[in-house]
């Protein structure tokens, strides 16, 4: 892969600035490691909590037209301490792709020991799940709460020596003013964003389609949010942007570098383009640095603010 694409992100290198998002895989060590094989820079886990999860019922996910998904899983996954041994298995492969730790809770004390669970089976960050805008008792709650925010980052910032991420939601007011609370707290980066909250439903039955009637809304119709989400934070804190939400092909990932996202985050168009998503992503953002004269990728980022 050209050396043009090389990101080095809060501390972290990766080969090009695409990065496997949260939620579509990332629960066994086998995927993972599938994904870097297929060109992604790096790999964030579906996210993991203190304790089990089963999640909510089917239906779960929905498609909505052509404009992406929503979905309510609930996140579902098998607990911290399981996961940490796949992170190990993860790292056997011998791949030197980071891998992210996607982390939830229910207090900023679940955060902070799930996240100190991961980072001694070997995560090379973190990122913190304050944004699930489906989810009870947790993620969105937190997430639109500055104080929340800067609780959770302060504690789990003290607790580990890795990188810090923290995942927004757009469900807010003003998102820029929380990343600037999760930066105040001691964020090391900002990803934006998570799901828009959204609901469908069935006109014969006149009931909600999924099991726990909202859910999230992920892919293309997502990206111009996104796009103005990660422009806004750019401007608003020094840290660096991950951008994340509708990217499905490389011009979306120069539309978010331009508006300031250091890289990028790929989920939903899985679904519908497979792995191969991340080397086409890159081998585009590739030609398109190229072609205008740039010696690098990171001579990109944030141009747009220029205009």
């Amino acid at each position: 892969m050209s050396s043009r694409l090389a990101v080095e992100l809060v501390g972290l290198r990766l080969s090009n600035p695409t990065m496997l998002a949260a939620g579509i895989l990332g629960l066994s060590a086998a995927s993972l490691q599938e994904a870097v094989k297929q060109g992604a820079g790096a790999v964030v886990s579906k996210s993991v909590g203190l304790k089990p999860r089963s999640g909510y019922g089917n239906p779960a996910v929905f498609q909505v037209d052509d404009c992406g998904l929503l979905n309510a899983m609930g996140l579902p996954n098998p607990g911290a301490k399981h996961f940490a041994r796949e992170i190990g298995d993860f790292k056997k492969d011998g791949l030197r792709a980071p891998i992210i730790a996607s982390v939830f809770g229910f207090s900023a004390e679940e955060f902070t020991e799930a996240a100190q669970i991961l980072v001694k089976g070997g995560a090379d960050a973190v990122e913190l799940n304050v944004s699930c805008p489906h989810v009870r008792k947790t993620g969105s709650e937190i997430g639109q709460s500055l104080r929340l925010v800067s609780e959770v980052v302060k504690r789990v910032k003290r607790a580990v020596k890795k990188p810090v991420f923290v995942k927004l939601t757009p469900n807010v007011a003003d998102i820029a003013e929380v990343a600037e609370a999760a930066v105040g707290a001691g964020a090391d980066a900002i990803v934006a964003i998570n799901t828009v909250r959204g609901m469908a439903i069935d006109i014969e039955t006149a009931c909600p389609i999924l099991a726990n009637k909202v859910g999230g809304l992920s892919g293309s119709s997502l990206k111009p949010i996104a796009v103005r989400c990660v422009y806004e934070i750019y401007e608003a804190v020094k840290v660096p942007v991950v951008g994340c939400g509708g990217v499905a092909a490389w011009q979306d990932a120069v539309e978010f570098m331009l508006a300031g996202a250091s890289a990028i985050q790929v989920g939903t168009a899985i679904a519908s383009q497979g792995l191969g998503v991340f080397r086409s992503v890159s081998n585009g953002i590739d030609r398109y640095v190229r072609n205008k004269g740039f010696r690098s990728v990171k001579e990109i980022v944030g141009l747009s603010h220029r205009c």
